[in-house]
């Protein structure tokens, strides 16, 4: 429903659209041509992160009931040999997330170098996975088709190549 009101108000759909929005609104422009547009025209998309805001806290405060999440037991194994233990109990891992391991060089270097990779794509491919694969594919854009190729591809190299070497 809200992709068919999207299309019909020739709207787009995205998480990293907002970020642009926000640095726009935060006066960005004045250093940056890319922050120069009218972000009073694509603050009703602020609404998205503000409902991704909200409706984390009600799923998490209302609709949890403390339950491991129910992985394979081919990845729980896998994920034991990188180091990991508590596999399913939080969402978050303890061993990248927790203040003793980002305090570590390992440990920041793997969150700024994500982070960058993550923000250096998102700009490159023109938006984010989410923005590619809901609106691109249901408006059947061929640019989102290969973006989204490209994150599965992505994904799978790093699973299989990349993170046993950092792990």
């Amino acid at each position: 429903m809200v992709m068919l009101l999207l299309i019909y108000f020739g709207k787009t759909f995205g998480m990293s659209s907002n970020l642009r929005t926000l640095c726009s609104i935060g006066g960005a422009g004045k250093y940056t041509e890319f922050f120069r547009f009218d972000w009073k025209a694509e603050r009703w998309n602020l609404t998205v992160v503000l409902g991704a805001i909200i409706g984390g806290f009600i799923a998490v405060t209302f609709l949890s009931h403390g339950s491991t999440i129910a992985l394979s037991q081919e990845t729980i194994a896998d994920l034991r040999e990188f180091g990991f233990s508590n596999i399913g109990e939080t969402l978050l891992p303890q061993e990248i997330y927790s203040w003793e391991n980002v305090s570590t060089l390992k440990g920041m270097s793997i969150l700024i170098i994500a982070g960058f990779l993550v923000g250096f794509g998102t700009r490159y491919a023109g938006g984010c996975t989410s923005g590619h694969a809901i609106t691109g594919l249901s408006n059947l854009q061929l640019p989102s088709l290969i973006a989204v190729i490209g994150f599965f591809i992505g994904g799978l190299l790093m699973t299989h190549f990349l993170l046993p070497l950092i792990f």
